[in-house]
């Protein structure tokens, strides 16, 4: 997928214009400095016909930005009646550099980050679509926390990452089921609204 990122994003700008004439499905990636207006406008440019599974929005900006500023983000595409697919990038967001001077991400800020994004979804009435992680199914010591705890001063044991740290396989089947619990309830409590508002005569028996 190619996308537009957060610092080539203008919208009278070559990397818009560009993309604007790829018939590739897009993304665009969207801290907590994204105007609603300028999102709306940015969509409409890359997708003028307004195409079902054109663009993905991938939101990056923290678990207390995603409160604050996704909804209004959520209700601006809304109002525009514009199709986009939210997706949320819970690495970027949350980079840090340890004491030791290696770059690190924390599991906990990473997993708040999804969770609000769950939550700010699950409140406007809106789907998550999707989720985008760093990850490897090596045992690499490049992200501090998860149930099998990386401390700041396991990371120079395991850190073979050339770019950006990772999460290693337990931190990642530990977001995976936690990720899998949340939309099983989700799905259960919508198929129990769905139930009850269908046949209400049955509430009385339940």
């Amino acid at each position: 997928m190619l996308w537009v990122g957060e610092r080539t994003r203008q919208l009278d700008g070559a990397h818009v214009e560009f993309l604007r004439g790829v018939a590739n499905p897009l993304g665009i990636k969207v801290s907590d400095k994204m105007d609603p207006s300028e999102l709306v406008k940015l969509c409409e440019i890359l997708n003028p016909h307004n195409k079902p599974g054109r663009l993905t929005v991938i939101t990056r900006m923290g678990a207390a930005n995603m409160h604050v500023k996704l909804p209004h983000l959520i209700r601006a595409i809304r109002q525009a009646g514009l199709i986009v697919t939210w997706v949320s990038d819970p690495m970027h967001g949350n980079t840090m550099k340890a004491p030791c001077n290696l770059k690190t991400r924390s599991f906990d800020a990473i997993r708040s980050e999804l969770r609000a994004f769950f939550d700010v979804h699950e409140q406007e009435g809106s789907y998550p679509g999707g989720v985008h992680l760093e990850m490897t199914g090596q045992n690499v010591t490049e992200c501090i926390g998860g149930s099998k705890v990386v401390t700041y001063d396991d990371l120079s044991s395991r850190y073979h990452t050339h770019c950006d740290p990772r999460l290693n396989a337990s931190q990642s089947l530990e977001l995976a089921f936690a990720i899998a619990e949340r939309l099983r309830r989700r799905r259960t409590k919508s198929w129990s609204k769905m139930v009850f508002s269908e046949q209400p005569e049955q509430q009385a028996v339940i």
